[in-house]
């Protein structure tokens, strides 16, 4: 974040965490709040370190940090908002036709636990699969890297099955989230449905089966790449975070509306081979530099619903493999699965 994008964002949330002067202290100021935080939120380092380096009480900076995230997150919630209308479900869906080659595609869907420091006397509330505490951010992507749909605070040890489920971005999207005849992409963690597209997991693929995969996953990667610049850019990720469950759901929102912001108006927060890309001309995928950075803190969920998938589900993925095969095949399809 350069000087200039500071001042843009302190100017949003001054007015929010800027409180006043006392007869017995003066408050701390908004700016040097924000600038914690955001130190905070990139590096990890523990309030020792930032009490250190801002001259600031552990005991204010644990104060504020959820207050100035609070502040971050309603600032910039129009950067991190769901489509309210068929013609902004439309720009996505025209991104993902056009970028990924997937035609009625409406987003990327993914899950990940956030580590954190186990609560007193929370027993295995929040224990997961992996043997660690954490809650769960499940997230919808759009075509251009945006967290567009954020839900928080499942616990962790929701992980044999009931993540998604107990999600509400699955409610929402049996109540018709998306545009009548629209789907996003999941990996095989997810249930197959009439709105959720997943690859075949058969070992013995047949060749049109194992090019569906193939065009699902480049559609995919969009929110697998979305997670690692997250945890790539915000180090608060790379740990268990030590606050409480309270502040770390106000933390992970404001990361992702953060990112969001940066990824629409400022063209420095991407850097060249960050995300994975494809070299057409060599017919292999070339991974991002996030891939080789540190993910402890931020981990897969494992099957999130059921492997019992309807007809109408299984004929819709069968229409779109077949698709893939005829009209709308693309030159290299053939020579990325081998």
């Amino acid at each position: 974040m350069d000087p200039t994008t500071f001042e843009i964002l302190l100017n949003k949330v001054h007015q929010k965490i800027q409180r006043s002067n006392t007869i017995m202290r003066e408050a701390i100021p908004a700016r040097v709040k924000l600038q914690v935080t955001l130190s905070y939120l990139a590096t990890g380092n523990s309030y020792r370190n930032l009490q250190q380096s801002f001259r600031v009480s552990r005991a204010a900076i644990s104060k504020f940090i959820p207050e100035v995230c609070d502040a971050i997150y309603e600032a910039l919630g129009d950067f991190i908002k769901v489509p309210s209308t068929h013609e902004e479900w439309k720009v996505i869906e025209e991104g993902f036709n056009k970028r990924w080659n997937f035609p009625g595609c409406y987003g990327a869907i993914d899950g990940k636990h956030i580590n954190i420091r186990a609560p007193a006397n929370c027993g295995s509330y929040y224990f997961n699969y992996k043997g660690s505490n954490s809650v769960v951010l499940m997230a919808i992507v759009d075509d251009n890297y945006c967290f567009r749909y954020v839900n928080v605070g499942c616990n962790g040890r929701f992980s044999d099955g009931g993540v998604f489920q107990n999600c509400e971005i699955s409610k929402a999207l049996e109540n018709n989230l998306l545009p009548n005849g629209g789907f996003i992409v999941g990996d095989d963690a997810f249930p197959l449905k009439p709105y959720l597209f997943k690859p075949y997991s058969l070992k013995q693929l047949t060749l049109s089966e194992k090019i569906f995969n193939y065009r699902l996953s480049r559609a995919r990667r969009i929110v697998e790449n979305a997670f690692g610049i997250l945890v790539g850019k915000f180090r608060v990720f790379e740990k268990p975070i030590a606050c409480d469950v309270s502040t770390v759901d106000k933390i992970i929102l404001a990361c992702c509306a953060l990112h969001n912001w940066l990824r629409i108006t400022n063209k420095n927060y991407f850097s060249r081979g960050l995300v994975d890309e494809e070299n057409l001309d060599e017919y292999k995928i070339i991974e991002g530099s996030w891939r080789f950075q540190s993910h402890n803190g931020l981990l897969p969920i494992s099957n999130a619903g059921s492997n019992h998938s309807s007809q109408i589900a299984r004929l819709l993925r069968e229409k779109y493999t077949a698709y893939f095969m005829n009209e709308g095949s693309v030159p290299w399809q053939e020579r990325m699965i081998f």
